[in-house]
């Protein structure tokens, strides 16, 4: 049997979480049975959906006081009762905020250490990177020429998204942030060619300025008032993919929208995405962009710390926008 350290829900979330809305628990783990694995959890990856998940506006099932709080994670099995896994395989997949977890075998999906760094797998090279790739590459079919926005262009997803624009051959890629610190990663660190501050009085006007050409292509992560901001300066025959509504995850109104009729007059082509339609890509993903990481093409940055106790500050951070790169708990080791 093996003692576990967990972080649970401690009251219910009627506003934006706090790190004092969780506590650490224990739970005892029994050996693996047929076809599970014991695995000791390295990285955890913090993600925004999960705020939203807390508060019951999320697919996934809402988190109720004494539960579990959901999470990605990469770990290491240390025991095995499935012959497919080995002691030692490193593995990805849910794990929850936690130190350690008996889970199914067919849960979780091996991957190669040296494929991408080990953190990187949950980050740009994990489903961040492969939400990215989506909306780019599937969705916006990013091509030369192309007059990129992005939206939270400091996090993970919105990093990455440029970034990979770039790569297909975007000619410009400007990003929107929301401090001169973010933005100064994202020009610095991500190679965007602009960033826009839209706390800044006059944002709409730099943004204009910033792209004089237009817009061809906008990945939102954000709705409310910079996705209308956005769809007034879309070229013709725009493309927007639709991948987050930050503004709308912890308000209790939702905020005013943008007029549909927009999309007419530019006619536009604006997609939804959900990440999880192409789940089945993420290992070429994960190869390809750990091989864009090896070869200098594709930076990324953590918000890293140290000890699962330390989850629910770095969550906290995260909930407030004040996280500068992926937010990432170190756990343990990536070698024992």
């Amino acid at each position: 049997m093996t003692v576990s350290g967990k972080i649970i829900l401690r009251r219910e979330i009627t506003a934006s979480p706090v790190a004092a809305d969780f506590e650490l628990a224990e739970e005892v783990l029994a050996d693996p049975a047929a076809g599970e694995l014991l695995v000791r959890v390295i990285y955890l990856s913090l993600d925004p959906y999960v705020g939203s998940a807390l508060r019951g506006r999320h697919m996934t099932p809402q988190p109720l006081p004494g539960d579990l709080i959901p999470g990605k994670g990469i770990g290491q099995i240390v025991a095995s009762a499935d012959p497919d896994f080995a002691v030692g395989d490193y593995v990805t997949g849910e794990m929850g905020w936690r130190d350690h977890v008996l889970v199914p075998a067919g849960d979780m999906r091996k991957v190669d250490k040296e494929m991408a760094p080990l953190s990187a797998q949950i980050g740009v090279a994990g489903m961040p990177g492969l939400t990215a790739w989506a909306s780019m590459h599937h969705l916006a079919d990013v091509r030369p020429g192309d007059q990129v926005l992005v939206s939270s262009a400091a996090g993970p997803v919105g990093g990455t998204v440029g970034q990979i624009a770039r790569i297909l051959g975007a000619t410009r890629v400007v990003g929107i942030a929301g401090s001169e610190e973010k933005c100064a990663l994202v020009t610095n660190s991500y190679g965007f060619d602009a960033c826009i501050n839209y706390r800044d009085a006059d944002w709409k006007e730099q943004l204009a300025s910033a792209m004089p050409e237009g817009i061809s292509v906008y990945h939102d992560n954000v709705g409310g008032e910079l996705l209308d901001t956005a769809l007034q300066n879309l070229s013709d025959y725009g493309r927007v993919v639709l991948c987050g509504l930050a503004s709308q995850y912890q308000a209790d109104e939702r905020p005013a929208g943008p007029n549909p009729a927009i999309f007419i007059v530019k006619r536009a082509k604006v997609m939804g995405l959900v990440v999880y339609d192409f789940l089945e890509e993420q290992p070429n993903v994960t190869r390809k962009i750990g091989q864009w990481i090896a070869d200098g093409k594709l930076a990324y940055v953590e918000d890293r710390v140290e000890g699962l106790d330390q989850a629910p500050v770095l969550f906290e951070k995260l909930m407030a926008g004040q996280n500068i790169g992926k937010a990432i708990v170190a756990v343990g080791p990536e070698t024992i």
